[in-house]
């Protein structure tokens, strides 16, 4: 059997799926996720695993009509899975999330893909360690290019090797 071979000590590059240091962001700076379908599946385990039986995510024949026509899922789930599609911008550096302001602003059903519009607003050096406070404008939009969510997270995220302590 041939014998693997080995690299040894090198600059591999950057990883890829790193996120971003709070020192490489700034005001005005704007990225996209990647688009993300609301499935029944993710319905029914979403609801099953928050207890969240309200009748219009749970009964499929309620008994009232109801004014949202299909599937409506409920807005929690669009807010976790729009904080999913964002948090691979923060991996190996997010370090705490701190505050948030969220307006739900349109339905969402099953069937709808959704995305995240990120726009940073606000970044500062925290006053203690290698780190600093970033906060951001999140939209989250439906295939139909409708917000259906805003929200306005401020996290402490870490700063690079070369921003120092």
């Amino acid at each position: 059997m041939a014998e693997v071979p080995k690299l040894g000590p090198r600059d591999a590059g950057r990883m890829l799926g790193h996120g971003y240091f709070y020192d490489q962001l700034s005001p005005g700076m704007r990225f996209r996720s990647m688009g993300r379908t609301i499935f029944e599946s993710d319905l029914t385990a979403f609801c099953n695993v928050t207890w969240m039986l309200e009748e219009g995510f749970v009964n499929t024949r309620p008994d009232a009509r109801h004014t949202i026509q299909g599937r409506f899922v409920p807005g929690m789930l669009v807010y976790t899975f729009a904080e999913g599609l964002v948090v691979p911008s923060f991996n190996f550096t997010g370090l705490a999330f701190l505050h948030n302001e969220l307006d739900h602003t349109g339905p969402t059903v099953v069937g709808d893909t959704i995305h995240v519009e990120v726009e940073i607003t606000e970044v500062r050096r925290a006053s203690k360690g290698n780190r600093g406070l970033v906060r951001s404008l999140n939209r989250v939009v439906n295939h139909r290019d409708e917000v259906v969510l805003t929200y306005k997270p401020l996290r402490m995220v870490s700063g690079s090797p070369q921003a120092g302590a």
